[in-house]
């Protein structure tokens, strides 16, 4: 099946026994054995839960791995990856991330002995150079965040195997609708599924898929000891978002593309990041390794007091952390997202006071474009 059908059948038939269409949510903390000895396959949600088993396997199948794993936040997946490494481990990661990946990275991993060197991950010789003997996993986000970089993952995978390195894919911004790192080499694909892939602003969850089982089972150790699961009730309503997951991002793709054009024929715009426009860097990257480019941009304005008043005037967008809702949202990357990270760091990556984070939603495009043409007068 096409992938726009497989999302539509997640969960459908998954209860034998009723015949019910969507997935039952399962409210039950343990399970009853039906003698000494023998199991239904599940004795405690912890370890394993029936409607969380029908959106891991969903999330498998999707991204083209052997296995899925639910967790309670995106920062709760990322966490049981980093935690497959030990103390003088080395970890590279793209340098313009998430910044919650580089305040759990830089404030809390390295006092357990992780070693970690943030590159320009577009720049392949930097990573290459940044390797060492130590050096377990090579982190990336394609498109970065929030400056909209490609980062080459068929090019990362081929560096890393040489060195026995794995490859890990924060795939958020795309999801498997538009990217599939697995199929291209990766070893682990995590998302925040709180963003595209529920879809609604209504739920925080987090996923992670391995490329093979060996890989799989160790994650799955991790999450069964650690115990960052995602519950029954908001694995129902994840599986219940990336049902439209398709439309959805045709829908975001399409307007993103509008609202960038749109954007840099602004005399108060410097510089919009979409790689979907054709001067960007990493467009013919983009286009070898995603069918499309995403719902995600970021843009300058000339003046840093122009920010402010955007986000004060907006009226339709809603000023917001967090990404890929129906909802358009605008973000201030240097005072939220991206806090964290010191300053000099974040203006020499260009996550300047006169950067902004754009959402596009799904509403009607006219409708988002007339909402800057108002906040952007004076």
């Amino acid at each position: 099946m096409k992938i726009n059908t497989q999302l539509v059948h997640v969960g459908v038939g998954s209860d034998a026994k009723t015949g019910a269409i969507t997935t039952p949510i399962y409210q039950s903390a343990t399970f009853r054995h039906p003698a000494l000895g023998q199991s239904t396959g599940f004795d405690y949600s912890r370890t394993q839960n029936p409607t969380r088993k029908v959106l891991e396997e969903a999330i498998a199948v999707l991204e083209g791995g052997s296995d899925g794993f639910a967790f309670a936040s995106g920062m709760a997946a990322i966490t049981a990856v980093l935690m497959l490494f030990k103390t003088d481990d080395h970890i590279v990661v793209v340098e313009d991330c998430y910044g919650g990946t580089y305040r759990i990275l830089d404030k809390v991993f390295t006092n357990f002995g992780l070693k970690v060197s943030f590159v320009d991950a577009t720049c392949l010789d930097e990573i290459e150079n940044s390797l060492t003997p130590s050096t377990r996993c090579i982190l990336i986000e394609t498109p970065t965040n929030p400056l909209m970089k490609i980062v080459d993952i068929r090019a990362i995978v081929k560096m890393a195997k040489k060195k026995d390195i794995y490859v890990v894919v924060d795939n958020t911004f795309l999801t498997p609708y538009l990217q599939r790192p697995l199929e291209l080499g990766a070893d682990l694909v995590v998302h925040s599924a709180t963003k595209y892939l529920a879809g609604h602003n209504d739920v925080i969850c987090g996923l992670v898929v391995s490329r093979n089982k060996q890989l799989g089972e160790r994650i799955r150790f991790i999450q069964n000891s650690t115990g960052g699961i995602l519950g029954p009730n908001d694995s129902w309503l994840l599986i219940r978002g990336m049902k439209t997951l398709a439309l959805r991002m045709d829908k975001h793709c399409q307007n993103a593309q509008a609202l960038a054009e749109w954007l840099q024929k602004q005399e108060q715009v410097e510089t919009v990041y979409y790689p979907g426009l054709p001067q960007h860097p990493g467009k013919h990257i983009q286009e070898q390794q995603a069918t499309g480019y995403g719902g995600m941009l970021s843009f300058t304005v000339r003046d840093s007091r122009l920010a402010p008043h955007i986000l004060k005037r907006v009226k339709l967008l809603q000023f917001a952390e967090s990404l890929g809702g129906v909802e358009s949202l605008i973000t201030f990357p240097a005072v939220q997202t991206h806090a964290d990270i010191p300053p000099e760091v974040r203006n020499r990556l260009g996550i300047t006071d006169c950067l902004l984070r754009v959402s596009v939603g799904i509403e009607d495009i006219d409708d988002i474009i007339a909402d800057f043409e108002q906040a952007f007068a004076d």
